[in-house]
């Protein structure tokens, strides 16, 4: 699978907007679980791993290579982090992350 970049075909978008270039990225395995465990910090390969559970290293570090391109997360001396635009997509996604809460209590509830 081609990286996601804004102006190209990507899933989704024949135009490649660049909301569904995002998109693309961020509903790849395990993106956006890399995204909301570093949010709380830097981390290493291996605390990644074991915080996405059933991730195989390669598709971990794929998911690194992809997230480090797309300048979401980077390399430090603690371990991967998020750069400052990864931040701004977490704090974005985080009341979306939300609003799921409640949307699925009340699929739940129907």
């Amino acid at each position: 699978m081609a990286f996601p970049t804004p102006g190209k075909p990507v899933r989704g978008s024949r135009s490649g907007q660049p909301i569904m270039a995002l998109f693309d990225l961020l509903g790849r395995n395990w993106a956006m679980g890399i995204i909301w465990h570093l949010s709380s910090g830097p981390g290493t390969f291996r605390q990644l791993q074991d915080y996405c559970e059933s991730i195989s290293p390669t598709t971990l570090n794929k998911r690194l290579k992809e997230l480090k391109r797309a300048r979401l997360i980077e390399k430090t001396p603690e371990g991967y982090a998020l750069t400052a635009a990864g931040r701004e997509v977490f704090e974005l996604l985080s009341p979306l992350g939300e609003w799921a809460k409640s949307w699925a209590q009340h699929l739940k509830e129907a």
